[in-house]
């Protein structure tokens, strides 16, 4: 059973550093693409990064210059590292991945179970 997984929320000062990770298993794939997205409470889902197919990446105007995506291929996993945290980043985490399936050009789409991060003083 294909799983994406997110782990590296949790409670973090301003000005503070966390690194999420959404990593995909249970099937013979690569992660071709993938968004992050966040909701804050009473707000409505937004995208704050996204790397394309061809591995261009982009950044909502909020979190340019604090916010990195990375990958590791080998290990079927993708990264977001968050530098200089606000409290206004406060909000539940979901990576959402294009996974294709080796050798093919089968696709499908997945979103991770969120994770929660804080940041309060």
């Amino acid at each position: 059973q294909v799983q994406l997984v997110e782990s590296g929320g949790g409670l973090v000062q301003p000005g503070g550093s966390l690194r999420l990770s959404c990593t995909a298993s249970g099937g013979d794939f690569s992660i071709s693409a993938v968004g992050w997205y966040r909701q804050a409470p009473g707000k409505q889902r937004e995208l704050v990064a996204l790397r394309t197919r061809g591995g261009l990446t982009n950044y909502a105007d909020s979190v340019k210059a604090r916010f990195t995506i990375s990958r590791d291929s080998a290990k079927n996993t993708e990264y977001l590292q968050m530098n200089n945290l606000k409290p206004e980043d406060t909000a539940v985490y979901y990576c959402n991945a294009e996974l294709t399936l080796l050798g093919s050009s089968v696709r499908a789409n997945y979103w991770g179970q969120g994770t929660q991060v804080t940041v309060s003083s």
